[in-house]
């Protein structure tokens, strides 16, 4: 495979701190990169150099020529009031002498056809997950060679990530993605780098999937320790000898004290790279009653739009309920009915007198971005009251691997999954019976993911849970409740499983569009007439089509001959090319029939 880029002793820092030193790695066409460390190791500023955004404070990027490189942001910064055409058609800028507008607009309306978007939507109406779709197709347009997506499935729901995994595991372009969604992380990568100075030059690489890397770090880890614990029986050794102090000062002697303070600095890094600090979450618990709120029959709608019809719930203390459903289903609205911040139509929800609420919301509302960190949770004085006692505000973030030098920073200058330890700290102040989550996981590195997820699992009290990180949901909740794409009704399952064997079989139809009901039923009620440019695209079709499906039919036969059977790898290309073909020609029938 070609090497797209290569990047060569790259050095970045922010202050005093050094994210990266010497970076070396290269992107191959068609790999599918998982890129992951811990929070703040500098994973969206070492994108945003490879993508010309940031400069490195040393090193260089070699690239392919005439590489083509397209780039998701994690948070795409979108006009409110341009259109969906006008943002995809802003990934085509550079190309309008190539080609006429009317071909440029075919490419454009393509993409939005195949992201299941409306071309004449505002950018103003859509959800966020909307938002990262028009953000996507703007990328796609371009054609890339290499896609970089920064925490892509943050704010779209699970309905949509089972879409876009699909999307990118079939991908023809290579891929470098950051993600601590570990289900997604498994399904669409082929090859993991984890970026964290304590790897041996900054960047660990292995071939295979987050399952191999995890076989591979573990392996790694223990060799490193048992490396550290002879290393330390050979200083120790070294150190009493030097204590001792040899008489004779020979070449063969002083070669020996060097080698003993070299062994030091060796030691000194293993240990470095050996420590392993996690966040220290632990929730409190307030009075635990045996029934914290119950919802019977409970009913509610928006204008014409029904969100739920006569839903039961009980939650007691060791009730880890999680919610599923479209961005725009009525998860929040839901919520709110339950802890008496909307009123249901039908229905009621008894709430016990003793329910206290902790509350954790996705766009960390309550933090101000311009707060210091040590204001944020301590607005007065220098100590936080946990578990009924003073503790000095250093010591309450340090629980939270926030240096000293952090506390006077700015919150907007933190990443992340830094913001959204901040939040977790500012919640365990609080004693609750009652946890409400609200995609938690956002940002959040391996490690905190796992603490935090262990964390829930003992919490005494109860939990309702948003989150779109499929693998955390399925090991925090114990029942789950999600919500139909075609009706009001909400339907219960015991675990992930049940539920995505449910939506498989009855995910007919594509996932709904981000218009708006009135719109839709606008646009229904009127057969366009095809445009020029779509007629000449209407043309073309079947000729288009019919090559496509000759070639399919070709390599069919190709996989069936006895020397191809017994030949691993052409079987394995043939396969995915096959696939390839597969996937575009039933678009081109849909988007045929469409235009019929």
């Amino acid at each position: 495979m070609p090497t797209l880029l290569s990047v060569h002793n790259l050095a970045k820092s922010f202050g005093a701190k050094r994210l990266f030193d010497d970076l070396k790695f290269g992107i191959e066409g068609k790999e599918r990169i998982g890129l992951i460390g811990p929070n703040g190791a500098g994973k969206t500023t070492l994108l945003k150099i490879l993508t010309g955004k940031v400069s490195p404070d040393a090193g260089t990027i070699s690239y392919q020529k005439g590489l083509k490189l397209g780039f998701l942001e994690q948070v795409p910064t979108l006009p409110d009031e341009a259109s969906v055409m006008a943002i995809v058609r802003e990934g085509l800028a550079g190309s309008e002498g190539s080609m006429d507008d009317w071909e440029l607009d075919i490419l454009a309306e393509n993409q939005i056809a195949r992201l299941n978007l409306d071309p004449q939507a505002l950018i103003g109406k859509l959800s966020g997950g909307w938002k990262k779709k028009v953000a996507l197709a703007r990328e796609l347009v371009k054609q890339p060679d290499l896609l970089i997506l920064d925490e892509p499935t943050n704010h779209l729901d699970v309905e949509s990530i089972l879409w876009l995994e699909k999307f990118l595991a079939n991908a023809s372009f290579a891929t470098l993605t950051v993600t601590h969604d570990r289900l997604f992380l498994q399904r669409i990568s082929n090859r993991i780098l984890e970026l964290d100075r304590r790897n041996a030059g900054g960047i660990l690489s292995i071939r295979g999937s987050y399952t191999d890397y995890l076989a591979a770090k573990d392996q790694l880890m223990n060799a490193q320790e048992k490396r550290e614990v002879i290393l330390k029986n050979t200083l120790r050794r070294e150190t009493e000898w030097l204590r001792r102090g040899p008489k004779a000062r020979s070449t063969k002697q002083q070669a020996r004290i060097d080698r003993a303070y070299d062994l030091q600095d060796t030691v000194s890094e293993l240990s470095e790279r050996n420590q392993v600090r996690t966040a220290n979450i632990d929730f409190q618990n307030s009075a635990l009653p045996k029934r914290l709120l119950e919802a019977k029959g409970i009913t509610k709608s928006y204008g014409d739009k029904k969100l739920f019809a006569h839903f039961n719930l009980l939650i007691s203390p060791g009730t880890r309920v999680g919610l599923l459903g479209l961005n725009g289903a009525g998860k929040s609205t839901l919520i709110r009915v339950l802890l008496g911040q909307e009123t249901p139509d039908q229905g009621e929800v008894m709430r016990s007198e003793q329910l206290s609420v902790a509350y954790f919301e996705q766009n960390r509302e309550t933090m101000d971005p311009n707060m210091s960190v040590a204001k944020t949770l301590c607005p007065q004085g220098e100590h936080v009251e946990y578990r009924g006692r003073m503790i000095h505000i250093k010591s309450y973030l340090d629980r939270f691997l926030f240096t000293q030098e952090q506390m006077d920073l700015s919150v907007k200058l933190l990443s992340g999954g830094e913001q959204s330890r901040i939040l977790i700290a500012k919640l365990m102040l609080q004693p609750a019976n009652l946890l409400v989550l609200d995609e938690p996981t956002n940002d959040l590195d391996m490690a905190t993911l796992n603490v935090l997820q262990d964390c829930l699992t003992d919490f005494e009290g109860a939990i309702l849970l948003v989150t779109h990180d499929r693998y955390f949901l399925d090991q925090v909740a114990n029942k789950i409740v999600a919500f139909s794409p075609t009706s009001p009704a909400l339907h219960t399952f015991s675990d992930l499983n049940q539920w995505e064997e449910w939506f498989v079989e009855n995910q007919k139809t594509p996932l709904p569009s981000p218009t708006t009901a009135s719109s839709n039923s606008k646009n229904s009620d009127k057969k366009k007439k095809r445009s020029y440019k779509d007629q000449l695209e209407f043309d073309s079709m079947e000729s288009t089509i019919h090559a496509l499906e000759l070639k399919h039919s070709t390599l069919q036969q190709e996989s069936e001959l006895p020397k191809i059977a017994s030949n691993a790898k052409r079987l394995l290309e043939i396969s995915r090319e096959m696939e390839k073909l597969k996937t575009e020609i039933d678009r081109l029938y849909q988007r045929w029939a469409e235009l019929e």
